[in-house]
């Protein structure tokens, strides 16, 4: 490499910001029941990192339980809580403004901020934590993220935010969601899980 000019170009090292206390007021509701018979029962919600040129841009993605669909996400450079809020206000209005919903998360200082918290107030939903340094608590989450790094983002990363930004859409809109067969469905994917339990919600209704 010396004698060629050539020099090494590696993503650098990523650390998050760690919270500095428990929740002993937020508890974890969830308790790994993963297992949901009805959508827009439990959400979930996490953060990852996905290198866009020439730094981090931070992704954060609410997931259904029922059916493991991406229904609200939100890409930006700064890892605060208007960027989960984004992701979250998202998924209230395309699932129509659900109530009583139990969002789960980690303890991540974006997720136990005074504004984000208070977005769950307004949009009457029930927050639930992960232990503090427990990942399995909130596995379907990292299960997705491994999903989206190991199948679709270049081992590289993107050339620019707004490449990153469109590869991500191009995931869930256009694979994730729509064709990917997931175990936990059956097989099916997460459209084809949701529309398979409304139509036979909707048969039930008319037979009685």
């Amino acid at each position: 490499m010396k004698l060629l000019g050539l020099v090494s170009n590696q993503q650098p090292k990523h650390r998050y910001k760690k919270a500095a206390q428990a929740r002993l007021d937020i508890p974890n509701r969830l308790d790994r029941q993963f297992d949901v018979a009805v959508p827009h029962q439990v959400w979930v919600g996490d953060i990852t990192y996905i290198w866009s040129g020439s730094r981090w841009a931070y992704l954060a993605v609410v997931l259904d339980l029922f059916s493991r669909k991406p229904i609200g996400w939100a890409l930006s450079l700064s890892p605060d809580s208007d960027l989960v809020k984004k992701a979250l206000m998202m998924a209230y209005e395309s699932r129509g403004r659900p109530k009583g919903v139990m969002f789960h998360s980690d303890q991540g200082c974006q997720y136990t901020s005074l504004s984000f918290r208070q977005a769950l107030w307004r949009y009457q939903m029930t927050q639930s934590m992960s232990r503090r340094g427990n990942c399995w608590d909130n596995s379907p989450m990292e299960r997705f993220f491994r999903s989206l790094k190991t199948e679709w983002i270049p081992e590289i990363g993107y050339p620019s935010f707004n490449e990153a930004k469109q590869g991500i859409i191009d995931y869930i809109l256009g694979y994730y969601n729509p064709f990917r067969p997931h175990t936990h469905n059956g097989g099916l994917a997460p459209d084809r899980a949701e529309k398979r339990y409304w139509e036979t919600q909707r048969a039930v209704a008319k037979n009685t």
